[in-house]
């Protein structure tokens, strides 16, 4: 059975009057990829500070890897990769010569290592160039690879796919699904773009103005905000009646069509009735992605 490699119970942390944090209890099991969702200013950051012993809690209590951070953070940081927002990267120096410099500090140098991550990252062909130089994609990648180089077994990740292009985003998030499916790393990704960590993370937890407004499987969370299905379908069938099949069209526009369904089992059988007589081009369910979960959740509203 899975131990918990993240456990945080009635957390809160206070600069001065301004309560970043507040009372906030989260569990993570070893081997998972977990999402930590909230807008900017939410208290993200100071989650992942906290976690590493960067800064201490001003009430509750943390354990990472079975360590208390504010306590035994050296330690902490030595089974931790970490990604924040500047990187820790020196802009001065190339990007191999970055990577050869805290390989060693962290004690696990690998050159040929370092060569084949900067191949899988589409950074050997600058690898000679200043990190200054970079672009904002680059350093983040850069950084990636910094944050794993000892191979740590748990990854703190925040906003990691910020300032990448399409193709960057997919190769980090290809990248850190193998990574956990191959090594096992447990992964804790904060970000507030959601449909990227749609099919990358197996739990989610949504953090509000300090605080945990709810957390869950995609699966569970539908259960709980999902009362009913808006599934669109696009077909060359000529505008239909207010029902059509037994049931009821929320939207004709040409050949789209729009159905409000109350379970999951009632699309199978109203596409077979669709199918017998005209094509399907298109079917998509609008209302059960993440993106729509998290601003039901935030607004706390089941639809």
């Amino acid at each position: 059975m899975s131990q918990n490699v993240i456990e945080l119970d009635g957390v809160s942390k206070h600069f001065g009057e301004q309560v970043v944090l507040s009372n906030v209890s989260m569990s993570v099991k070893e081997g998972d990829i977990v999402g930590l969702l909230g807008p900017n200013g939410s208290g993200k950051t100071t989650m992942i500070r906290l976690m590493n012993g960067v800064i201490n809690q001003t009430d509750g209590k943390l354990s990472i890897l079975g360590m208390n951070p504010g306590i035994e953070g050296d330690k902490v940081r030595k089974s931790t990769g970490i990604l924040t927002e500047n990187a820790g990267l020196y802009h001065e120096m190339s990007g191999l010569d970055n990577l050869i410099f805290f390989s060693k500090l962290y004690g696990n140098f690998d050159l040929k290592q370092i060569n084949l991550y900067l191949e899988e990252f589409e950074l050997a062909e600058h690898m000679d160039k200043k990190v200054g130089a970079y672009s904002t994609g680059m350093k983040r990648r850069l950084g990636i690879i910094k944050a794993i180089l000892h191979k740590p077994r748990l990854l703190f990740l925040d906003e990691p796919t910020n300032g990448l292009d399409p193709e960057g985003i997919k190769l980090v998030l290809k990248f850190l699904k193998d990574l956990n499916e191959q090594e096992g790393t447990t992964i804790f990704l904060c970000s507030h773009i959601l449909h990227q960590l749609e099919h990358v993370c197996k739990e989610y937890f949504f953090l509000n103005d300090g605080k945990i407004t709810d957390f869950g499987t995609l699966n569970e969370l539908q259960k709980r905000y999902v009362t009913q299905i808006k599934l669109k379908v696009i077909t060359n069938l000529l505008p239909v009646e207010a029902h059509w099949g037994g049931y009821p069209v929320l939207v004709k526009d040409k050949n789209t069509l729009q159905f409000l369904l109350t379970s999951s089992d009632q699309i199978t059988p109203l596409l077979q009735k669709i199918i017998s007589d005209f094509w399907v081009h298109h079917v998509e369910i609008e209302n059960n992605d993440l993106e729509s979960l998290y601003f039901k959740i935030r607004s706390g509203v089941n639809e």
